[in-house]
């Protein structure tokens, strides 16, 4: 299997979002999903959008700091 980031979805019950993508970050959503599914049969691309910015944002190392800041140290155990 090819070696992807994103290797299972979690079972979470969702907050229903809608977004608009361009078209080649949807035809790459696409092919991600086929990889991810392997002859398993088509997944749904939509379900790879939240591990996918998860994933982004937790790689965002401006991002962690921010919330970091955020949150004062008193919530830093």
């Amino acid at each position: 299997m090819t070696d992807l980031k994103i290797r299972e979805l979690p079972d979470e019950k969702p907050v229903r979002m809608t977004v608009a993508l361009p078209p080649d970050i949807h035809r790459d959503l696409l092919a991600y999903a086929a990889l991810l599914s392997g002859n398993d049969g088509a997944m749904d691309p939509a379900r790879l959008v939240a591990p996918m910015l998860r994933q982004f944002m937790m790689s965002d190392k401006g991002f962690a700091r921010a919330r970091r800041k955020e949150k004062g140290p008193s919530s830093e155990k």
